[in-house]
């Protein structure tokens, strides 16, 4: 099904889409291309990939079965327009963020391009975290267009199917309001409350004594900042309406905690425990 690869970012996500492809299809060549020097001589020493580069145009007239955007989401249009010319079936990515930016990537790419979104991963960055398996039994969400080419839509999914993931549809916008909602705000209020008790330890280093809900709660605060920042400012209008939402709730309690509602309170907390039991 597929002989020959290329992943764009070969970082934590890139470099695990790797291991896990490589697992799954015997005999398949895989690619790289990273800033990095580095990175790629890293990847290859992990067996990531076969051969990697920084230079875009040594691949120019290589053919691919499939292209894989694995970097933060705003470098999306810019690497579509380096590798508008390359030969490749299907380009696809594994960006958190889709809405217009797939809209863009198809004005570039044409019908070549399905959007594609792994609902997967961790707080580690960089190749050398990468995980084999990682997609197993996870979420992959297909965003297709009224121009989505039907043929490379069922290509895509079959590979990641083959890779373990259950794959469902979803309509660009709509996917961002979801993950808006599901992912993105609670990757800000992570980052935020980090911050918060950054602020409150002028007198005393309150990190010293954090528990495990604390660090259950903020391990995604350890997420690499270029890629949080391409997303929060990609699908700001989706982040920035489930934060207005979010401070509500949170304005709503903190007048309950400052009134002494004690039946009130139990109420708001039982209410946000029992969605989570359903």
């Amino acid at each position: 099904m597929l002989k020959r690869v290329l992943v764009i970012g070969v970082g934590f996500m890139g470099g695990s889409l790797c291991l896990s492809l490589r697992e799954k299809f015997k005999d398949l060549e895989i690619f790289g291309i990273d800033l990095k020097e580095e990175v790629i001589r890293r990847a290859k020493e992990l067996c990531v990939i076969d051969e990697g580069f920084t230079d875009y145009s040594r691949l120019r007239d290589v053919s691919f079965d499939c292209i894989f955007l694995a970097t933060p989401v705003r470098t999306f249009t810019d690497i579509a327009q380096r590798i508008r010319d390359f030969k490749a079936y299907l380009i696809s990515d594994l960006g958190s963020v889709k809405g217009s930016l797939v809209y863009r990537l198809e004005e570039i790419l044409g019908e070549r391009f399905v959007g594609g979104h792994p609902i997967a991963g961790t707080e580690k960055s960089g190749v050398e975290n990468s995980i084999r398996g990682l997609f197993e039994g996870k979420r992959f969400i297909i965003t297709p267009t009224e121009r989505t080419d039907q043929s490379r839509k069922e290509f895509l999914k079959g590979i990641w199917e083959r890779l373990g993931s259950e794959v469902e549809e979803m309509e660009p916008f709509l996917h961002d309001f979801v993950f808006g909602v599901v992912s993105h705000l609670p990757h800000l209020v992570a980052f935020c409350l980090v911050d918060c008790v950054r602020e409150l330890s002028r007198e005393i280093n309150l990190f010293k004594y954090t528990g495990g809900g604390f660090k259950d709660f903020t391990r995604i605060a350890k997420s690499d900042p270029v890629m949080w920042k391409d997303i929060f400012l990609e699908n700001g209008e989706n982040l920035l309406k489930a934060l207005k939402t979010f401070k509500d709730s949170l304005e709503k309690l903190e007048e309950l905690v400052r009134e002494g509602r004690e039946e009130e309170i139990v109420e708001y907390l039982k209410g946000a425990r029992e969605c989570l039991l359903l």
